[in-house]
């Protein structure tokens, strides 16, 4: 439907019963007719932990910005270009020898580019590799070529029981550190004996700002910046920079969806990515931008090199679009983008306590390459009968096995907010706000009831009673 205007919190209402947007056309699919379901899903922003494929985009990130060198090869530039690792099993067919074999080879080389001429720390899982791994460069790049051709090694004997536990390089150093104190100690004449305190298990895993702060180190190549600019109605800054992101958008269709050049047409852009229902709000307890649409911008040196088009709404931070310059397809933009809104919403949290998810749009489970949205852990789905929020984990082995599926195991469970009298649904009939009953009786025999019944179950009996639906 088309939506001239409308409240942040009737669209929140409305995403909550599986709607979205486009511009200012506002649409739901029907669950259990279309040929692939498209489920909403959220992510809890405050939980979030980033996965060893998002660290390997925020250093691919880090890596460019400080030494100014794109990664090698081109890849297709969408968010899936970030393996989805966590998002449940795939269908074993779907998964060829040749993919595995691919996969496997670009996770060693990545290994190899990444790690430094001497293994000195490496927080992740590597953590507990002994001091004596440290192998040259060379030998490391002949290993890569020797498994590429060699066959498969024979089962090994597992872990030797004569040697030592591995130990966190952490803690290897806080000792060695600790015994040189106590060396110093003793070579200035101090009697007393420090004894060497245990260690302590206290370590928290690094956060996403964490992770997103080392990717933008001090004295680089190269300057990125994130501004956020209302989008409707248009900023002053938004218009001075309407032009620049524009020609990204033409570029980024072109190149990655393959569009003819006259396609993405400068009133498209307007329709498509700028033009928005949602009114500028503001509440006190509410973010200090207020709500309503806006495109983060992200610049490079000062240019504008993509774009995240988001909605921020009462609990929530939805994502709408992403576009980029194809020159940085390589730097996995789309993942990058989803972590930064991501962060962004936990910074919005502390302002606003009830804005603590961030919304990817559909999750398509009969479409491989739509999965990735689902590695954005914790993360829910919506139940397209009950309207109800279930964990992802207890959704995809349904979705395995159907594309359709009512993910509440509650039997008696229902919506919430389901249609119970049509007749108090608002119109606006001949510029008078009027319930549909007092419409009706004004237009006797009017044909619409069924319109307007379906409409009504769609939106849910609380907005129904709230948007005014426009009768001719």
């Amino acid at each position: 439907m088309w939506s001239h205007t409308m409240t942040v919190q009737d669209y929140q209402d409305l995403i909550d019963r599986g709607w979205r947007r486009s511009g200012k056309y506002v649409y739901k699919p029907i669950m259990n007719k279309t040929c692939c379901p498209q489920y909403t899903i959220r992510c809890h922003a405050l939980k979030f932990q980033p996965s060893k494929s998002h660290k390997k985009i925020l250093k691919k990130i880090s890596k460019f910005i400080s030494k100014g060198e794109l990664p090698k090869g081109q890849e297709d530039g969408e968010p899936m270009d970030s393996v989805c690792e966590e998002t449940g099993p795939r269908e074993p067919s779907k998964v060829c020898q040749a993919e595995a074999k691919c996969a496997a080879i670009t996770d060693v080389q990545t290994e190899i580019s990444e790690r430094p001429a001497i293994t000195e720390v490496q927080t992740e899982e590597a953590d507990a590799a002994p001091t004596t791994s440290e192998t040259p460069r060379k030998d490391a790049e002949s290993l890569l070529d020797g498994r590429t051709t060699a066959a498969a090694p024979k089962p090994g004997m597992g872990v030797d029981p004569n040697r030592p536990p591995c130990r966190k390089a952490k803690d290897l150093r806080k000792e060695r550190r600790l015994q040189k104190e106590q060396m110093r100690q003793h070579t200035d004449g101090v009697s007393s004996i420090v004894a060497p305190t245990p260690p302590t298990h206290t370590n928290q895993p690094k956060t996403l700002e964490d992770f997103i702060d080392e990717s933008l180190p001090d004295n680089t190549s190269h300057c990125l910046e994130v501004r956020l600019v209302r989008s409707s109605p248009p900023s002053p800054q938004f218009k001075a920079s309407f032009d620049a992101s524009y020609q990204v958008y033409k570029l980024y269709q072109m190149a990655i969806h393959k569009d003819p050049p006259d396609k993405p047409s400068e009133s498209q852009f307007r329709r498509f990515l700028c033009d928005s229902p949602l009114e500028a709000e503001s509440s006190p307890d509410g973010p200090e931008m207020g709500y309503g649409s806006f495109h983060q911008q992200y610049l490079l040196d000062g240019r504008i090199v993509a774009v995240g088009v988001i909605d921020i709404l009462p609990t929530c931070v939805s994502s709408v679009y992403l576009y980029y310059h194809p020159e940085f397809a390589s730097l996995s933009l789309g993942s990058y983008s989803a972590l930064r809104e991501i962060s962004f919403t936990r910074q919005l949290q502390k302002q606003s306590p009830k804005l603590s998810y961030y919304y990817l749009g559909f999750y398509i489970h009969s479409c491989p390459k739509m999965r990735y949205k689902g590695q954005y852990r914790p993360s829910d789905l919506l139940c397209p009968e009950t309207y109800m929020w279930v964990p992802i984990e207890r959704c995809l082995p349904q979705l395995e096995n159907s594309r359709y599926a009512r993910f509440s195991q509650d039997p008696d469970a229902g919506d919430a907010r389901l249609l119970k009298d049509v007749g108090r649904a608002l119109v606006l009939y001949r510029r008078t706000v009027m319930p549909y009953a007092a419409y009706t009786r004004k237009r006797k025999g009017s044909s619409d009831e069924t319109e307007v019944q379906q409409y009504a179950g769609l939106v849910g009996q609380d907005c129904a009673e709230r948007i005014l639906l426009y009768r001719a």
